[in-house]
């Protein structure tokens, strides 16, 4: 089993930043393909990033804003949001899985692994 917490969730106004983190223990596993994912009120959930050895994904909303990050001696990644837009409001998790790298990334159902999640709220 892995465990996933997140933190660093907020609420800032439009144009603004912030940084999520997501803290791994268990059997982690440098392997692992690690992810955010983010559900607005009303939306399925959605694939924002991923991250697996060098291989790096973004949904096509948040290219040139955000950064995933990993640090595998801390057991944490992180997504860097910048430039941060109204729509950008929904609770952001992080998941983790043996996925291969490529499509299966995009996919909530290819990871085995979910925080809680972290409220990030972008206000106008």
């Amino acid at each position: 089993q892995v465990q996933l917490v997140e933190s660093g969730g907020g609420s800032v106004q439009a144009g603004g930043s912030l940084r999520l983190s997501c803290g791994a223990s268990g059997r982690t596993s440098t392997g692992h393909t690690m992810a955010w994912f983010r559900q607005a009120p009303g939306k399925e959930r959605e694939f924002v990033a991923a991250i697996r050895w060098a291989m790096i994904y973004y949904t096509e909303s948040v290219k040139g804003r955000f950064t995933i990050s990993r640090d595998n001696a801390k057991n944490t990644v992180y997504l860097q949001m910048d430039s941060l837009k109204p729509e950008d409001t929904a609770i952001y998790y992080c998941a983790a899985g043996n996925v291969p790298s490529g499509s299966a990334s995009y996919r909530r159902h290819a990871y085995d692994y979910w925080g809680q999640g972290t409220q990030v709220t972008v206000s106008s």
